[in-house]
Order: structure tokens, then C-alpha cells, then sequence
């Protein structure tokens, strides 16, 4: 086995190109065993093996660097930059990362969780070099799918009218997520799908190479024959008219061909992109036939490709996706709008039952937002589904396209709250933050489905905009709770008590009621309750429930500045009425990936501390009432 003796990059040089094919297989199947057990992103990484490989013996790191974008296609980089030993640990509390991390080895150089930003960092990393007088290489690996990224594009334009010496490959695997769209995506098409260009390459250079001799020489005044004559057979000005030298297509599982055309441009004084055709899923068959069912996956059965384990219960995405279908039934003049995840919300089934309806933009959350702003002052009811932590990206749009001109733009945010195993990049705990600064904006935080459904037709008949945020996670109501879980509108109470009072926000809810049965085991009665819209907060419920003696306590999946208790509190001290006893929320850090049972117990939020905090202030507050 050649992965285990694997340790840095340079152990790779060693090897013959029949050894490196071995070795592709190798890390193959070493991902497919960690992601069956671990989940994490599947068809990215089996798609990326060859040239991953071909990336690091060509270059020399750490002294050159290599940036991944996005980054979920690691994986292969992290088995063959000393990380072998430690992948069964991929994605789980304290072991790597799913996503490039500098803290975690010396090979990786940005951090890249979110789509379309490698270009841009890799032309910083070169002019920091230049301005050093260092002489190190700077390559990004970019997904065809980042492509439909405003900053790819701001970046590109930037790089080649500078003409900054920099590397870009092109990985075009016809996928983002939920399948390329555009204008991008068809031009890539039409480059890769050339077969008489390709043809003629493959012919030519493998008759040249044969010569003895004189065969290496000749090949590489082809290759600068070539650049002249590819227009015949390829549209492919485009790249160059960028200012970057074009060299493409080329097969990304032919480790001996990316090597000599990296090997080749690496040393040119001038922005150079290369454009690479992979296959996504490549080496197991379950992937290869649905990219995007196996893109992120949860733990499952590499026999089958079935998960190993289901929730029984319809995600929040999902219910928000039929409702907005039933809704367009009766008549309302709903349209939705996605970015490269149509599937990763939930709104699959708008592909085959209002295709007219659905707009699947690509990764450019900032263009989604302002068009679905047109929509909206165009008469159309648009919802935007996008996840928590990538709407950050439209926050301007958001502000100065929907709010101020108060459009009734619907925002549904998914994965708010911890997304798990995805780590910092992913979680979804600054939304309310930057919503609350936004005037006109209506937010719900729904914890059931009912809920959900009662927040939605809020939306849909008030005249501006309104976000409903919900996680991925699912809590399990019983049937007495989840009666009571029905109003989004006003404040519900979820279970009564007397010596204090609990306002959770969204699915947290299931923590507090958790906490106020460890409290009533200590002989402390704390009353709940379920707090679905908190913007505009429910002031009559504040206003009763802060008159009485009991402390009152807040509670949310979310970042403390500007969230949930911080609204309350201000709202306090506008009404006149004691602030809250305690916020319970996420301290002001990024929080790493892990379970998260075991990132709530990191921020303080499991029952037992919110019980323990509690019990302690309500004994204190006794005394001195006494």
C-alpha cells in the first residue's frame, strides 16, 4: 500500500506514474471508507484524486501554495499531506476538518468553506510574494460551479489586466452542487464537448512523443502551435480575452498529461488558466450516476449507497418548499429563487411541479437577492432559499434592494443554529444579527413545522420583506408540545411555572424544556416559552412576563451580539423593565465542527448548564427577596 507511506508531498516524486495511478485508487477508497462512516462530501473528492496528485508532484509546498475552492473538495490534498494517520477523524469532534484549515497543517493555505473566493485570495498571496521579491508559485483550484461567483469574475479581471504571474485551474465537472446554470456553465460545455479539437491534440502529441530523440521538443513547439490554431476547433477566446493564457481542455484523471502541462506553465511570467474536465463521483458508481445525491452526504452503505441511518421526519427546507407550493396552487404569485442548492433546501420538488417557478441562479447569493428584489416590484411573490451562512454574502442587497425599498422579498434560511460536522464556515449563528439592523424586516424562528407553516402565510400577506430562519436539525416534539407549537405570530407557553421563566428561541426550545425538567427535580418551577417571531419582538408578552418577581432567562442557537437576549434586553430598557436575569447564547468566537450535543455543552447551552446557571440565580434572587 503506497497511501500509508505517504507523509509529505515530496513522497510522492518517488513514485512512477503506474505507482501514482495505484495510489489514486488508494485514496479512493480510503475516502469512500471515511464517508460512509463519517458522511462529508463525496462526488467533489473522488472527482479531484488524479490531480490532486498531479498538483503536488508538480509543485513544491509548503514553499508554493495551493488554494482549494471550494474547499470540500480536501479531502485527497488532506490523505497526501501527512494526514493519512488521522482521516478516520474527518469531520468528528476534534479531528479534521471537512474543509481546508491553515491551524491544522502547514499545507493548507486559506481557509475556504464558502464558494468564489480563491482567485482572489491566491492574486493577494502573489502580490504579497512579489512585494516580498520572493519567488514561489501561487495556484488556485476553482470548481466550474464557483464560476458563477460574482468575485471569480472581479478577480479574473483584476489578475489578467495586471498581468500578474498566477495559476488557475479550471475543475470542470459540469457540477456545483445542484447542477451548473448559465451562460458559464453552457460555454464550458461547449469547450469540453469539442471532440474534433480534442481529438487532433491526442493524436497529434502522442505521435509526437513517440519520436525518438527529438520527440519532447517537438511536443512542446506543438503545444505553442496549438494556442494558435485551437480556435478552429474551440470558442475559447474567452479566458483570453481576461488576459489569461488558455490551456485546455485536458483530462483531469490523466495524472502523466496534468503534469506536463503544470510543469509547463509554471514558470511562464504571465496569468495562466487551465482548464481540466473531471468526472464527479468518479470510481464509484452510486456517485458517478448522481453527482448531486452523493455531493454531501450523511453516513451510508457503500453496497448500496443507501444512508445508514433516517430521521423519519420531513426537514424544515421540505415543509417550506410544499407550503409555498400549496400556496401557489391558490393563487398566490409565488416564485423560487435558489443558489447552486436547490436540493440542499428542500426545493427539489419545484423541479418537476412549477419549473417555470423555480430560479436556480448559481453561486451568486448577491445577484438572488437583488433579482428577486426586481421580482418583487415587479408584482411576484419571490422566495429566496439559501442557507444561513452563505445569505451573509447578500447583506448590502438585502439592506439597500429589499428593505429600503420594503419589497416583500421572503427570505428562508436554511441550517440555522449549528450545522454539525460542516464546522465554522457553515454555521448559521450570525443571521439575526445582521437582520435585526434591517428596518422593515420581519423575523421568525419557528421550532415546528406548524409553526413554520403559520410563519409563511404570515409572510406571504404582509406587504414587506421577512426572513424565516430554521435548522437543520429536527427536534421530536410530543404530541402535547407539539399542540401548542402552531402560532408564529405571538409568544407561546410550553409549559407553566412559577420561580422562573425561559424564552427559547427556535428549535432550542427542546434544550429549555430539558432544563426546566432538571430544574423541577431540584424543586424549581420554570415556566417556557416558545419565541417564533423575534422581529418585531412580542412586547405584550415582555411586558407581562417581566412585571412579575420570577427572573427571566433567553435562550438561542445563536451568537450573542445582536441576537435574541441582546433585542430583549434593549427593549427592557426602553420599557422600563428589569433586564433579563441571563442570556444564554453562543459566545462571541467561531465555533469548530463537531456534534452537536457536544457544541452546545462548548457554548454553555445544554440543559444541565442552563439548569445549573439558573437554579443558581433564582437561589440568589430567593435570598434577597427574603
Amino acid at each position: 500500500m503506497y497511501l500509508e507511506k505517504i507523509r509529505r508531498p515530496d513522497d510522492l516524486k518517488a513514485l512512477d506514474i503506474s505507482q501514482l495511478e495505484r495510489l489514486a485508487e488508494e485514496v479512493r477508497e480510503e475516502i469512500l471508507r471515511t464517508v460512509s462512516h463519517n458522511g462529508g462530501h463525496l462526488a467533489s473528492n473522488l472527482g479531484v484524486v488524479e490531480l490532486t496528485i498531479a498538483l503536488l508532484t508538480s509543485f513544491s509546498l509548503p514553499e508554493d501554495k495551493i488554494l482549494l475552492d471550494v474547499g470540500h473538495q480536501c479531502y485527497p490534498f488532506k490523505l497526501l499531506t501527512g494526514r493519512f494517520e488521522r482521516f478516520s477523524s474527518l469531520r468528528t469532534w476534534e479531528g479534521l476538518s471537512g474543509f481546508p484549515q491553515p491551524e491544522e497543517s502547514v499545507y493548507d493555505t486559506f481557509t475556504a468553506g464558502h464558494a468564489s473566493t480563491a482567485i482572489s485570495a491566491a492574486l493577494g498571496l502573489c502580490r504579497a510574494r512579489d512585494l516580498k521579491g520572493e519567488k514561489h508559485h501561487v495556484a488556485a483550484v476553482v470548481g466550474d460551479g464557483a464560476l458563477t461567483g460574482g468575485m471569480c469574475f472581479e478577480a479574473l479581471n483584476d489578475a489578467g489586466s495586471s498581468r500578474e504571474p498566477m495559476i488557475v485551474i479550471l475543475n470542470d465537472n459540469g457540477m456545483s452542487i445542484s447542477g451548473n446554470t448559465g451562460a458559464v456553465a453552457e460555454y464550458l460545455t461547449y469547450m469540453r464537448s469539442s471532440k474534433g479539437w480534442l481529438q487532433l491534440k491526442k493524436g497529434v502529441s502522442s505521435a509526437l512523443l513517440r519520436v525518438p530523440k527529438a520527440g519532447d521538443r517537438l511536443y512542446d513547439r506543438f503545444g505553442r502551435f496549438k494556442d494558435h490554431i485551437r480556435n478552429i476547433f474551440v470558442r475559447d477566446t474567452y479566458f483570453d480575452s481576461l488576459g489569461f493564457r488558455y490551456f485546455g481542455p485536458i483530462d483531469g484523471h490523466n495524472i502523466s498529461s496534468l503534469q506536463r502541462v503544470l510543469n509547463r506553465v509554471k514558470d511562464m511570467h504571465e496569468p495562466v488558466l487551465i482548464h481540466v474536465v473531471t468526472q464527479k463521483g468518479r470510481g464509484y458508481r452510486p456517485a458517478e450516476d448522481q453527482p448531486d445525491v452523493f455531493h454531501g452526504v450523511p453516513p451510508f452503505y457503500v453496497e448500496s449507497g443507501a444512508a445508514r441511518k433516517t430521521s423519519g421526519a420531513e426537514a424544515f427546507g421540505e415543509t417550506a418548499s410544499r407550503a409555498l407550493l400549496d400556496a401557489l396552487k391558490k393563487g398566490v404569485p409565488v416564485a423560487a429563487v435558489c443558489a447552486a442548492m436547490t436540493d440542499g433546501t428542500g426545493f427539489s420538488a419545484w423541479k418537476t411541479e412549477a419549473p417555470d417557478r423555480l430560479f436556480d441562479v448559481g453561486i451568486a447569493e448577491e445577484h438572488a437577492v437583488t433579482m428577486a428584489a426586481g421580482m418583487a416590484r415587479g408584482g411576484m411573490r419571490p422566495a429566496v432559499a439559501v442557507y444561513d451562512t452563505f445569505l451573509q454574502r447578500g447583506y448590502d442587497q438585502m439592506m439597500e434592494d429589499v428593505c429600503q425599498q420594503n419589497l416583500p422579498v421572503l427570505f428562508l434560511m436554511d441550517r440555522a443554529g449549528f450545522s454539525g460536522a460542516d464546522g465554522a464556515t457553515h454555521h448559521g449563528i450570525f443571521g439575526l444579527s445582521y437582520l435585526n439592523t434591517m428596518p422593515h424586516m420581519r423575523v421568525y424562528c419557528p421550532a415546528s413545522g406548524d409553526q413554520l407553516r403559520s410563519a409563511l402565510r404570515g409572510a406571504l400577506t404582509q406587504a414587506g420583506p421577512a426572513a424565516v430562519r430554521y435548522p437543520r436539525y429536527i427536534p421530536r416534539w410530543p404530541e402535547e408540545t407539539l399542540e401548542l407549537l402552531t402560532d408564529a405570530e405571538t409568544w407561546s407557553c410550553v409549559r407553566e411555572g412559577t420561580d422562573a421563566c425561559l424564552l427559547a428561541m427556535g428549535a432550542i426550545l427542546e434544550e429549555a424544556l430539558k432544563a426546566a425538567d432538571i430544574l423541577a427535580q431540584k424543586g424549581i418551577s420554570c415556566a417556557v416559552y416558545a419565541c417564533c417571531r423575534v422581529k418585531p419582538l412580542d412586547e405584550a408578552a415582555l411586558n407581562s412576563l417581566f412585571s412579575s418577581a420570577a427572573p427571566v432567562f433567553t435562550v438561542e442557537e445563536h451568537e450573542l451580539s445582536g441576537g435574541f437576549g441582546q433585542a430583549v434586553t434593549a427593549y427592557c430598557q426602553r420599557a422600563g423593565l428589569p433586564a433579563p436575569a441571563h442570556i444564554f447564547a453562543v459566545p462571541d468566537r467561531f465555533v469548530p465542527h463537531g456534534d452537536r450535543t457536544k457544541l452546545l455543552a462548548l457554548c454553555g447551552l445544554s440543559a444541565g448548564q442552563m439548569a445549573d446557571r439558573i437554579g443558581r440565580i433564582v437561589q440568589i434572587s430567593g435570598e434577597k427577596r427574603s
